[in-house]
């Protein structure tokens, strides 16, 4: 890494002891000094629980494939810490992020937290590389998220709100967003504008109606809404539509409908007429919410910026979001599983809702429990123990590890819930996982984004930085 890059870096990770401190004051004072740089190039800008990195990294690729310049900002990263901040699909290389961020530390508010630096480093850092379009991931809530600074976004985006483990427990950073569905909800939609079109993926009945009335109160004129056609997927039951707007507070809600085609494919059908057939690579039923979700929301865009509707389906399949349901292609000497027939997968659940997404996903492609080997580590912050009770069926076999980054949920407590071998490190558990593995066997490493990135860089040989609860 570079040396320049690698002192600002440091200084970045010292404001991380601030902790959290939603607002966006320090923001907006902040990108004036820098000339505001959030102002060069038009965005989208997504919240959710689970899915918007997956709409984000979609929304990215349908930008790319209609030929447009493209920057993103999503959080945690899995390897490097560059990810967070991508220029054309790529992380950003060391030297330009060296720029963005020094101009940030130098120039900008002395106070900002580490997520709003890194934040304003990203607009930063878009400006200078003359971003076309601009995909912005929101890192908690929304309404006073970091990423909450465009003025006039070309579209928002909500993928999901879940709030709690099942059992009324572990609301989503309550002592931020506050301590109900329905106030989560509103801060998560605090992104609306007036005069900004929006889309929603499939909600709660609580969650949606607290949404539309913010998007009704913020005088959103149009609201598309992802709803299956299908009872297939996880956290929702589907709804009976006719293709007409629904009226919801004299709020127009207009139905995007998914239906599953063969071999894979989806069709995306969009108000008022258009249909979008593509095969995504990100597997899963959630993915095709997801996928409705980016569609609806490039299509939107698109009365600005044109050609991003008739590059929504190769947009799509063309996507890459690595550790989300993905299946590693190993190189020589990761264990040599590959030449056994062994599949190695990853996945980043870390909540119920994620849990019961892979769940399904797993099961969808007939994988048995008795041909599965679990790896599986979380962080003691998180609901492991639902988390694991459902991903425990999976496998017959499985091993529990410590993700790095923050406290790790402790092995003894993983092994209450389940039966499995405890190992530390998660080098360790994976080698072990690769020895037990029979031909025709699948690893599936989930639990924490974490583990997860952790694991896939020691597989594929790649650098990683250290890791960072942040």
């Amino acid at each position: 890494m570079d040396a320049t890059l690698q002192g600002h870096l440091v200084s970045l990770l010292a404001r991380g002891q601030r902790g959290i401190a939603l607002g966006l004051d320090r923001v907006h004072a902040a990108l004036a000094s820098l000339g505001d740089p959030h102002l060069a190039a038009p965005g989208i800008i997504v919240a959710g629980t689970n899915g918007k990195g997956s709409t984000c990294a979609m929304l990215e690729s349908i930008g790319r494939a209609a030929g447009l310049r493209t920057g993103m900002t999503t959080s945690p990263h899995l390897a490097r810490f560059a990810e967070r901040i991508r220029i054309d699909g790529a992380p950003i290389d060391d030297a330009a992020f060296a720029s963005a961020l020094g101009r940030v530390l130098r120039d900008a508010a002395p106070e900002l937290t580490f997520f709003e630096t890194l934040t304003c480093a990203a607009f930063v850092a878009f400006a200078e590389a003359r971003v076309e379009l601009a995909i912005l991931e929101v890192g908690l809530g929304g309404r006073h998220d970091a990423t909450n600074v465009l003025p006039h976004p070309l579209a928002t985006a909500i993928a999901s709100i879940t709030v709690g483990d099942g059992r009324g427990h572990h609301l989503e950073h309550a002592s931020f967003l506050g301590d109900s569905v329905d106030a989560i909800a509103r801060e998560k939609a605090g992104i609306f504008r007036a005069g900004a079109p929006a889309a929603i993926g499939p909600l709660s009945p609580e969650a949606r109606a607290a949404v539309l009335e913010v998007a009704r109160e913020a005088r959103v004129e149009t609201i598309w809404e992802v709803v299956r056609t299908s009872p297939e997927g996880a956290g929702f039951a589907p709804r009976e539509i006719d293709g007409e707007p629904s009226r919801v507070s004299g709020l127009a809600v207009h139905p995007v409908r998914i239906a599953q085609q063969p071999e894979g494919t989806i069709a995306i059908d969009l108000p008022g007429g258009a249909r979008c057939l593509a095969r995504p690579q990100l597997l899963g039923a959630h993915q095709a919410d997801n996928a409705a979700l980016a569609a609806a929301s490039a299509w939107l865009a698109g009365s600005e910026l044109p050609s991003l509707r008739g590059a929504v389906a190769r947009g799509l399949e063309s996507a890459r979001w690595p550790g989300r349901l993905e299946r590693l292609d190993l190189p020589a000497g990761a264990g040599a599983a590959a030449d056994r027939g062994v599949e190695v997968w990853l996945d980043a659940a870390h909540n119920l809702d994620g849990a019961r997404a892979l769940a399904d996903a797993w099961r969808a492609r007939g994988v048995t429990p008795e041909r599965t080997l679990l790896v599986f580590g979380a962080l003691a912050d998180k609901a492991f123990a639902a988390v694991l009770e459902v991903l425990a069926p999976l496998a017959s076999r499985r091993i529990f590890t410590s993700p790095k980054g923050r406290a790790p949920a402790p092995l003894e407590a993983l092994a209450a819930v389940a039966p499995g071998e405890g190992l530390t490190e998660p080098a360790d558990a994976i080698a072990s996982a690769m020895r037990q593995a029979e031909p025709g066997d699948a690893i599936l490493v989930c639990g924490s984004i974490y583990l997860v990135g952790e694991i896939r860089a020691h597989l594929l040989g790649e650098p990683r930085d250290p890791p960072i609860g942040l």
